[in-house]
């Protein structure tokens, strides 16, 4: 029996988030139909993680593979997802959950940012254009280190006034100071492109603070269901049986 991948999101009190989710994971099952793929939430959305892992075991899985869906590696990477599988492997001594590295930082998820943002009409070419790479933000700043470093990479590679990142909670700079500071390198238009998987609160409150401090400013969408994603998420499932390879009894 081939492990199931049980991927697992934040999870949002806005049902865009949760719809995403799933539409992001039906591309994934489009890639690999012979791979039990399931759908699991840290909070605020349903199933929870140790519903899904429960209902894993329960018919007849001695281990999974979690992806956790999350771009950095801050509190929910390093706290929330390791308690719940503990949790779990508690309840279920002979159950093992094997988890894989966040999403990034990989290529591929600045290529579905990137991707996203050129198709609302945000131009490489575009000296007078200012670009703002809006994330969630974090107290770990080795995520908001990471945001930086795509910033950087995007800047290198378009003529563009600028690239600079913006938070939307928890790190500095927000959005109007980005928009500030991309006037200040001369930017004339403004984009802003999304480091988020998935629509909600927070990129909401991102949306409309560009809204509120540049004119008719061009806003990407998250990265959702890009096949980018679905193709990293898939990597990640493959390099964790690598690294511990499932040893499932013969029985089954």
């Amino acid at each position: 029996m081939t492990a199931p991948l049980v991927a697992v999101a934040h999870g949002s009190r806005d049902p865009r988030s949760a719809a995403t989710i799933h539409a992001l994971l039906d591309v994934v099952r489009a890639a690999r139909p012979d791979l039990d793929v399931r759908v699991a939430f840290l909070d605020l959305s349903a199933p929870r993680v140790g519903d899904v892992l429960s209902a894993v075991h329960g018919d007849g899985h001695s281990a999974a593979v979690v992806i956790p869906l999350l771009l950095g590696r801050a509190f929910h990477a390093r706290v929330d997802v390791p308690a719940a599988v503990a949790d779990v492997e508690r309840r279920y001594p002979r159950f093992r959950v094997h988890v894989s590295d966040v999403l990034g930082p990989d290529p591929r998820l600045d290529g579905a940012a990137w991707r996203r943002l050129l198709d609302e009409g945000a131009d490489p070419d575009d000296p007078e254009l200012g670009v703002v790479l809006a994330g969630a933000g974090s107290s770990h700043a080795a995520a908001n280190r990471l945001v930086a470093d795509v910033a950087d990479r995007w800047q290198a590679k378009a003529a563009w006034a600028g690239v600079v990142p913006a938070f939307a909670a928890a790190a500095e700079p927000d959005v109007p100071a980005a928009i500030e500071a991309l006037r200040a390198r001369g930017a004339r238009r403004f984009a802003v492109a999304s480091w988020f998987l998935a629509p909600g609160l927070l990129p909401d409150r991102i949306t409309g603070l560009a809204r509120e401090h540049a004119t008719d400013p061009l806003i990407a969408p998250p990265m959702a269901d890009d096949e980018g994603v679905a193709d990293l998420i898939l990597h990640r499932y493959a390099e964790t049986l690598t690294a511990a390879p499932l040893q499932l009894p013969a029985a089954l």
